[in-house]
């Protein structure tokens, strides 16, 4: 199965002054879908911070699936998307305006979202919600989908089209 690395953006949450469980929920439902979390961290919203992590986990640690959460608003402090871009090679913009697109159907803030993906080398960055909520509902969304992205992207499967049932 996929190695995932998991990156909560709190400044909160890295000065231990708030509790930040939506990377707790991230690794609650990667895990329940056969994933390895090999690393999970809370950092703060320092942009160097967080892509020297980002290159941390793809590059040193191997894993295939990097999941943040928090930092992609409107605040001057949450850089998450800017951190991402940073690091990646190759933008993969379909799977957060599809995450937003769904998650208008909840509520129209997901306008709000400067989330982003992109691939650095075989590993794809995915930059999701804050909230414990959003988090869980946005997972749910896109994690098949994205299961199949990361089989082509690490050569287990080499076919974009859906085989006929």
């Amino acid at each position: 199965m996929f190695k995932v690395g998991i990156i909560t953006s709190s400044d909160k949450g890295a000065a231990g002054e708030r509790e930040d469980v939506s990377g707790a929920v991230i690794k609650e439902m990667i895990e329940r879908k056969g994933y390895d979390v090999i690393r999970q961290v809370i950092l703060p919203d320092e942009k160097d911070l967080l892509s020297d992590e980002m290159e941390n986990m793809a590059d040193n640690l191997g894993v295939e699936l990097i999941l943040t959460t928090g930092g992609t608003g409107f605040s001057k402090r949450d850089v998450t998307p800017e951190a991402t871009i940073q690091v990646c090679e190759r933008m993969a913009p379909g799977i957060t305006e599809a995450i937003r697109y769904f998650s208008l159907q909840i509520t129209r803030r997901a306008m709000l979202s400067r989330a982003t993906a992109g691939i650095r080398n075989n590993t794809l960055i995915i930059n999701l919600p804050g909230s414990p909520k959003a988090v869980r509902e946005s997972l749910d969304f896109c994690l098949d989908s994205v299961h199949h992205g990361l089989e082509i992207l690490t050569g287990r499967d080499s076919e974009c089209a859906r085989k006929e049932d």
